[in-house]
């Protein structure tokens, strides 16, 4: 395939396949000045498939750094309200939602952490209802990437400056199954082959796991009606989408107090702008009691503090180390594709979706049942080919899960 094919076969996949467009449905895609090219191509293809309307808001990294540096100070305790009226629309709509991103990792490197934080808060809070509508499924939405010069610099600095885009787009299709074949067909198996696994675990009916790791040794309590799900999702009208391409994880939620031990990260977190590494957290009944970062760790601070549930974990995903893009030994910087490469967790909002009945659930019946409520959701690696986990069963007989960070069963 030449690279304009793959181009369109990606454009493709993420219409088809990441947020599966409906005839005559509106579509909104948030992404930055860095993908112009593609986007172009994503929005012809989603007119093809039948969208009704396609709105694109573009952002700019440029512009984004200016903010950030320059802008008043009382301006990061607030969060526009037009962008609050149009997610607003989309749910209205029963719209889908797709993001592109490209970010530079380190685009808010040396930005005030406070400014940061106040940013991320008010966002949060002002974000309320669409943050719920894509926790419990009610749109279809899809995170996709593509490459930006900075990002691409990131990731293979030891590249030519020339070759490194083309070296990152190279890697990106691999991870998404573009060039082997019918793309949207190898995605269909590969989700059947999680789903099946997902099942595997549910069947188990696990209490508790324990995961056993150089700098790790954590105990998760698993609430009684939890489920393991794939990366595919299905709306409230049954349409099939998928939140994240790649994706290699199941994954369920914690009992919100049932986590204790510690637990340290394996792959660098990117995370508004920064990289936060090289971090441990301790866990007491299911708060985080202690966190120390030797990269990033005002960041990280801010991050646990940003509200009640943003010290208590809401998810727990496994993958193994033998993923497709954990062998091909690149690190990304980025949580979309490193998450696919490890074992994770995620600080902040559990997702309903895991938990029987859950999204007809209201927040306060969510919180009475130890599921964690938050303004944030954020992964972080934990994974690596030395990790070890038990699933332990409500008679306390254990069973082998990973061995040596792969699958056991």
């Amino acid at each position: 395939m030449t690279f304009e094919e793959k181009l369109e076969q990606y454009a493709e996949l993420a219409v088809k396949v990441g947020v599966n467009i409906q005839k005559g449905q509106y579509l909104l895609i948030n992404t930055s000045t860095d993908t112009l090219d593609f986007t172009r191509i994503v929005v012809k293809k989603a007119y093809e498939a039948g969208a009704g309307r396609v709105q694109v808001n573009l952002s700019d990294p440029v512009f984004t750094r200016a903010f950030y540096e320059l802008g008043a100070e009382e301006e990061f305790s607030q969060f526009l309200k037009w962008i609050v009226a149009q997610r607003d629309e989309l749910i209205d709509r029963k719209g889908a939602l797709l993001w592109i991103d490209a970010e530079d990792p380190d685009l808010l490197a040396g930005v005030p952490t406070s400014r940061l934080s106040a940013q991320q808060k008010a966002s949060g809070n002002a974000l309320v209802r669409y943050r719920k509508a894509v926790m419990n499924d009610e749109i279809a939405w899809s995170i996709i990437a593509v490459p930006s010069k900075k990002w691409a610099a990131k990731v293979f600095p030891h590249l030519p400056e020339e070759d490194q885009m083309a070296a990152l787009w190279e890697a990106i299709f691999k991870t998404v199954r573009i060039g082997e074949g019918d793309a949207v067909e190898k995605w269909h198996e590969h989700v059947n082959n999680l789903e099946s696994r997902a099942a595997q675990l549910n069947e188990k009916k696990f209490v508790k796991l324990h995961y056993k790791a150089p700098g790790t040794d954590l105990t998760i309590e698993l609430p009684d009606k939890h489920l393991w799900v794939s990366g595919s999702s299905k709306t409230p009208d049954n349409t099939t989408f998928i939140a994240n391409m790649p994706t290699e994880e199941v994954f369920t939620l914690p009992a919100k107090y049932g986590v204790n031990g510690t637990v340290s990260n394996t792959k660098p977190l990117a995370y508004q702008g920064n990289i936060i590494d090289k971090f441990t957290l301790t866990f007491e009944k299911g708060k985080i009691v202690d966190a120390k970062a030797e990269v990033g760790n005002e960041l990280l601070q801010e991050l646990i503090t940003s509200d009640e549930g943003s010290a208590y974990l809401g998810e727990v995903a496994l993958v193994p180390h033998q993923s497709p893009i954990s062998s091909s030994g690149i690190l990304y910087y980025n949580t979309l594709f490193d998450e696919n490469a490890s074992n994770h967790l995620a600080i902040g909002e559990a997702y309903p979706t895991c938990y029987e009945g859950g999204r007809e659930l209201e927040e306060g019946q969510l919180e009475s049942l130890g599921i964690n409520v938050s303004i944030t959701h954020v992964d972080f690696m934990i994974g690596s080919a030395e990790m070890d986990i038990d699933g332990i069963l409500a008679d306390g007989t254990e069973f082998p899960i990973f061995r040596k960070g792969n699958w056991a069963f």
